[in-house]
């Protein structure tokens, strides 16, 4: 991805970017998709041992009632 950064000064100093609302959005998009990921490495490294039950066997216990 490449961005285009507008950089704004203040008494010299960068002071604020300003970027194109698309770029923004993705690197937005693609923050989240990280917190995402990072949650779920979390909670794999927390539940990698918690008993797990197959979908086919919760699809086939909620047809019988």
């Amino acid at each position: 991805m490449s961005i285009h950064p507008q950089v704004i000064e203040k008494e010299g100093k960068k002071e604020f970017v300003i970027l194109p609302y698309e770029e923004f959005l993705a690197i937005k998009e693609n923050l989240e998709d990280y917190e995402d990921l990072k949650e779920l490495r979390e909670a794999k490294a927390t539940e990698g041992d918690a008993p797990t039950t197959r979908l086919s066997d919760i699809r086939a216990e909620l047809l019988a009632d």
